[in-house]
């Protein structure tokens, strides 16, 4: 089911009592396909709204535009995840559904840091996998224990560690309640990945749902 809204997206409805809505972000190449086999494996009969990011590389679909591997246009970062923010609340009205909690993965990743940093009440929470710093200064924001957690790999080309914690102490610092786990693997997720945010998402307050 797609609604004409401001991003191409995908949505499908929720059948399970008490499930927090899940906004699916894709990485670099991806569309709004590509994670919904991943969602409804987190967290069966959720809800799961999935757009498609709105800058193109190459031909490849992102969240905001890089100006090289590792190097974000800022400013582009700020107005894409304000974009993306106005996204959620137009598909919340539409489909009735409660603040949801992202789970992104690269660039998806990326760009929902940067709407915790930026839009803190755009977001439930927050799934981050192989995430990076979007905004080396962020504004000062007000997270209030939002639930985080991300989920690096130890052997990242991309993402180098001290660039990953960084970002774990921006949120912390923000109040997010945030969970750090650092795995033996590359950029691409595992199944150990799919398996610690499952239980992560499963141990979610269910008056996130509401």
């Amino acid at each position: 089911m797609t609604a004409a809204l401001s991003f191409t997206h995908r949505f499908q409805p929720g059948s399970a009592t008490g499930a927090a809505p899940l906004l699916l972000l894709h990485g670099t190449g991806g569309d709004e396909n590509d994670l919904l086999p991943l969602g409804a494996t987190l967290s069966p009969g959720a809800a799961l709204l999935a757009p498609r990011g709105q800058v193109l590389e190459h031909g490849m679909p992102r969240f905001f535009r890089r100006l090289a591997e590792g190097v974000f246009d800022e400013d582009d970062v700020r107005r894409r995840a304000l974009e993306l923010g106005e996204f959620i609340g137009e598909a919340r009205r539409h489909y009735g559904i409660a603040a949801p909690v992202a789970v992104g993965y690269s660039n998806g990743a990326n760009i929902a840091a940067a709407l915790l940093l930026l839009q803190p009440q755009a977001l439930a929470g927050a799934v981050l996998f192989r995430a990076m710093v979007p905004l080396n200064q962020p504004p000062a924001v007000k997270l209030a224990r939002t639930p985080v957690l991300i989920l690096s790999g130890l052997t990242d080309p991309i993402v180098p560690a001290a660039n990953a914690a960084k970002l774990c102490n921006q949120l912390i610092d923000a109040g997010a309640d945030v969970t750090h786990t650092t795995l033996p693997t590359g950029h691409q997720l595992s199944q150990p990945d799919i398996a610690l945010a499952r239980d992560w998402i499963a141990g979610l307050p269910q008056a996130m749902a509401a």
